[in-house]
């Protein structure tokens, strides 16, 4: 049975990813900071909760071991929990705005996914899906065809484009294990305040993909529900 641990899993994508593999055999880890939300949406799921904040050290290695002690692996790891930060005018964020972004966009996936190496290595199969999004390409956002090239989010952006980054930089050092990078889509969440046109079982298509394909699949790639995203 594959065993998937989903950060970010108590609302939005992250929930919808988790149905979704429940409902394919996967027995599903919600992970998520909010003790009373992540869980509600395990019990209302049929998987397991374990508290996890990706920002701090001592709450990720914590996740960890908790599911060391019941688990003892994971196949599929998805760093699905993200925020959006300041929009608009890149002239008003301050460090302290970028440090916040990027501590849960970028630093968050590097925190959980070392901690969680251990426990991937002990899949004969093992998978990390890192959630980026099309607004961290420099292709889509500069494609005038694409509602990417309208917004300006420079703190988002740039910290989804360095985890695309990460995630190549990732499969090309960790030869036993496929790491891929997927585009959701402009998907109605709380992060967009429910403005995408997307339902969140669309915007889940391409992270289901990358979690159930087989291992002869690929590794560092970056796709949405419609295949590649150009870099």
């Amino acid at each position: 049975m594959t065993i998937t641990f989903i950060t970010g899993a108590n609302k939005g994508l992250g929930r919808e990813t988790a149905r979704r593999l429940v409902g394919l055999g996967h027995t599903v880890i919600v992970g998520a900071r909010d003790p009373e939300r992540g869980a509600a949406a395990a019990d209302a799921l049929g998987a397991r909760f374990v508290r996890i904040d990706v920002t701090d050290d001592a709450s990720v290695a914590a996740a960890a071991a908790d599911v060391t002690a019941h688990e003892g692996r994971i196949d599929v790891l998805i760093n699905n929990a993200g925020i959006a930060g300041p929009l608009g005018d890149p002239g008003e964020p301050t460090i302290a705005d970028a440090l916040a972004v990027f501590d849960v966009n970028l630093f968050g996936v590097i925190r959980t996914t070392t901690a969680f190496l251990p426990l991937l290595r002990r899949s004969a199969d093992p998978v990390v899906v890192n959630v980026s999004s099309g607004l961290g390409s420099i292709a889509v956002t500069h494609d005038p065809a694409r509602i990417e090239s309208t917004v300006v989010a420079p703190l988002y952006n740039s910290s989804k484009a360095a985890l695309v980054m990460l995630t190549t930089q990732y499969a090309k050092a960790f030869k036993d294990i496929r790491v891929n990078a997927v585009d959701p889509g402009y998907t109605a969440t709380d992060l967009n305040a429910h403005s995408g046109p997307q339902t969140v079982t669309e915007g889940t298509d391409a992270i289901v993909r990358l979690a159930t394909e087989p291992s002869d699949a690929g590794t560092g790639r970056f796709i949405d529900r419609n295949g590649p995203v150009a870099w």
